[in-house]
């Protein structure tokens, strides 16, 4: 049947998000497969900027790295970037999503058609409000919060 969430551990408990890949196939595959990977274990939240959104999937934790896969290309599409949205981060290249990417703590409708939506938080939102915020509006994160253990789940 293929994966049908993916499970982040962190130190709190257990955040469970729906893929979409109705919304971004490629990219739904990219994260499923660094998950089975265990690409992501261990991997910090870099930058949490409150109101906004908690970023992740960057294996050195500066927000300038990513996997060895190539890039994705974009598949924006509607949908709106609201509170538990799970979506790519990227640089100014809309073609540049590898392996990070940021989950919204609200309204980020500004984001919407820019970014690519691939799954939103079904449990577990609560853990990810309580991860460490960035102390200035950079959103760089002092002794960071990690994921654990992310993988992917069938059903």
């Amino acid at each position: 049947m293929g994966f049908s969430h993916i499970n982040i551990e962190l130190e709190k408990g257990n955040v469970k998000i729906k893929l979409r890949p109705d919304l971004a196939p490629n990219h739904v595959e990219r994260i499923t497969e660094l998950a089975s990977e265990g690409f992501y274990d261990g991997v910090v939240f870099h930058r949490v900027i409150p109101n906004f959104m908690a970023q992740t999937g960057d294996p050195t934790g500066t927000g300038t790295g990513s996997s060895e896969k190539p890039n994705l290309n974009q598949e924006f599409s509607d949908e709106n970037h609201v509170r538990g949205t799970a979506s790519m981060a990227r640089s100014a290249d809309p073609n540049s999503a590898n392996s990070q990417f940021f989950i919204c703590f609200g309204d980020c409708s500004w984001l919407n058609g820019q970014y690519t939506v691939w799954g939103e938080v079904e449990e577990g939102m609560e853990l990810i409000d309580q991860i460490k915020k960035g102390e200035d509006e950079s959103g760089v994160v002092q002794n960071p919060d990690k994921m654990i253990k992310v993988v992917p789940v069938e059903g």
